[in-house]
């Protein structure tokens, strides 16, 4: 299967970095996913039904994940993230990139692309 549904530019604040600083405020980090999904069913039926995969619940379930996260490395948020995706949702893989605006000076953008799951 090479079906897959994307999220871009997903912007959420919360705390993350190294520095002291960067434990005391909330920072933006931005994620673009794709997720490899089956869209046969739900394109078929035109609805989504309990157990296909739901674009609103998983927006809602990351915001509140990544909010509440506090890790240090945009790496480890990385793979939680993915993690939290395979299990929870019915993809067979999580393609995330995973950047964090301003984190070097004299950069625009700094991050990390990861890929898990069956179907890379």
């Amino acid at each position: 299967m090479r079906d897959y549904l994307f999220f871009e530019g997903m912007s959420i604040d919360c705390i993350i970095g190294l520095a002291e600083w960067e434990r005391m405020v909330k920072q933006t980090v931005i994620l673009d996913l794709k997720l490899g999904v089956d869209i046969r069913k739900v394109a078929s039926t035109d609805q989504v039904s309990e157990g296909d995969f739901n674009t609103k619940k998983l927006s809602k379930r990351l915001r509140a994940f990544v909010e509440n996260s506090q890790f240090q490395l945009i790496e480890t948020l990385a793979e939680k993230v993915a993690a939290l995706i395979l299990e929870e949702f019915p993809v067979t893989f999580v393609e995330l990139r995973l950047s964090k605006p301003g984190a070097i000076r004299g950069s625009d953008n700094v991050g990390v692309v990861i890929f898990r799951g069956d179907d890379i």
